[in-house]
């Protein structure tokens, strides 16, 4: 709710990260791993915190999503998530079920109907302004079939679960913050946001 009440002082901050959208970092630039999924330049990513980890000049250019973002608790992940007109994220599925994920939608272009995301055996449309919220761990896949952006403020929260299986989620948890997977992906974060810093 509290996402959804404040979307569009989101919004405005997103309008500044949108300036130049080619040179944001591809996914798959920052994280080597969703090269699975996306080989292209259509799907773009500006990071305010990566399982944890926070990007201080991202999230000092958008200080209101940063304010917001840091209220949620166990939130692990927080990222506006830019799809190019025609881009496809094909069926796939998240890793690890400690985490559940949101999406708050920013832009989503018309005809909504083409632009659409599916869970297990439901497809979903979003909505300016409203959250959707499900488990990664079901096969997903992502459609923007239109001629606009698509672009949802994306999030991981730590799954709240009973002790003692909440101490067993955050020992896992820490232990891929500290895996090559997630140290690599802050690396590249910083070279890129190096090379924006000398441009």
């Amino acid at each position: 709710k509290q996402l959804e009440d404040n979307w569009e002082a989101i919004n405005k901050e997103l309008a500044s990260v949108l300036t130049q959208p080619e040179r944001l970092p591809n996914f798959q630039d920052i994280s080597k791993d969703q090269s699975n999924i996306s080989k292209d330049d259509k799907w773009k990513t500006f990071f305010l915190y990566g399982y944890g980890f926070k990007m201080p000049e991202n999230c000092e250019r958008c200080p209101e999503t940063a304010k917001l973002v840091e209220s949620i608790p166990n939130m692990m992940t927080a990222f506006f998530s830019i799809l190019a007109p025609g881009k496809h994220i094909p069926p796939h599925r998240g890793p690890y079920k400690g985490l559940i994920r949101c999406h708050l939608a920013l832009k989503v272009p018309e005809p909504k109907e083409n632009c659409w995301i599916k869970v297990g055996d439901e497809t979903s449309h979003w909505e300016e302004g409203k959250c959707i919220v499900f488990d990664d761990t079901y096969v997903h896949q992502v459609q923007n079939n239109t001629e606009g952006q698509r672009v949802v403020l994306f999030l991981d929260i730590v799954r709240p679960v009973r002790f003692p299986g909440s101490w067993l989620n955050r020992f896992i948890i820490q232990l891929i913050r500290w895996s090559p997977y997630i140290q690599d992906a802050r690396k590249n974060q910083k070279a890129w946001e190096y090379r924006m810093g000398d441009n």
